[in-house]
């Protein structure tokens, strides 16, 4: 193994650590969470509102509630891995260290990644026993699911970079990142919002992604899904470039 990769694995296994160590608050949470939307989405509800383009409401529910737990966890870890190593000045070691920009960038947003993807994976499997959940495009899910992981990793890292107290990473999950999520499709199909609300969900690009994941699982979409697909790659790797551009001239983060 080259000594870039000896780095960059060293520098992937302590992120892992740290979310590892406090599971109880990086992984019990969101499952219990996730697991109390299902319950009351699919028991309380979905006996009420009945199918939902043709799927029971809680099927139809399930997908976006996989994404959302993606996508918080992989933010939340990131925003707040990034914003604790500026606190404690240990980002000042890494970034002197042989490790270039893009490995350390590269790095860091495995940890919220890894994290997001072990709450995404056991919410399916909880879902799977809990409902008759399809696969109807296993590829596409995969991909999205991946673009999803990755643009939410980004934004925690950005986030973190920008953040100056931990008030600031709270205000853009509770104010920003949540209403986007809920207003983004996920509870509903945005082709039964009337005018102009339906135009309106175009502008959220949470709303591409919900769109996306659920036609992997469920084959059904609100837009085209080389639409969704494409505006997720532009504006993930968008971000990605940002933050390599950041981390190239330690904005914020040495001291």
């Amino acid at each position: 193994m080259s000594p870039a990769a000896i780095r960059m694995f060293s520098l992937v296994r302590r992120e892992v650590s740290r979310f590892v160590k406090i599971k109880g608050q990086t992984i019990g949470a969101p499952l219990l969470e996730t697991f109390l939307y299902i319950t009351v989405f699919g028991a309380a509800l979905g006996t009420r509102i009945g199918d939902l383009e043709g799927f029971e409401y809680i099927v139809f529910v399930i997908p976006g509630l996989i994404m959302m737990a993606w996508a918080i966890n992989a933010f939340s870890n990131n925003a707040s891995s990034i914003l604790q190593q500026k606190f404690q000045r240990s980002i000042d070691d890494q970034l002197s260290s042989p490790s270039s920009p893009a490995q350390l960038l590269t790095a860091l947003s495995l940890g919220g990644f890894l994290r997001g993807m072990v709450i995404a994976l056991i919410t399916f499997l909880v879902a799977m026993l809990l409902v008759d959940l399809p696969v109807e495009h296993p590829l596409v899910l995969i991909i999205a699911l991946l673009l999803v992981g990755f643009f939410f990793s980004q934004l925690g890292v950005l986030v973190g970079i920008r953040a100056e107290q931990f008030e600031d990473v709270s205000f853009v999950q509770t104010f920003v990142l949540t209403p986007l999520i809920f207003l983004g499709g996920v509870f509903y199909s945005a082709a039964l919002l009337p005018q102009p609300f339906q135009s309106l969900t175009e502008f959220n690009p949470l709303y591409y992604m919900i769109s996306l994941v659920r036609y992997g699982f469920l084959g059904i979409a609100d837009i085209e899904v080389w639409i969704s697909m494409l505006v997720l790659a532009v504006i993930t790797f968008s971000l990605f470039l940002l933050n390599l551009r950041l981390f190239q001239r330690g904005y914020k983060l040495r001291s």
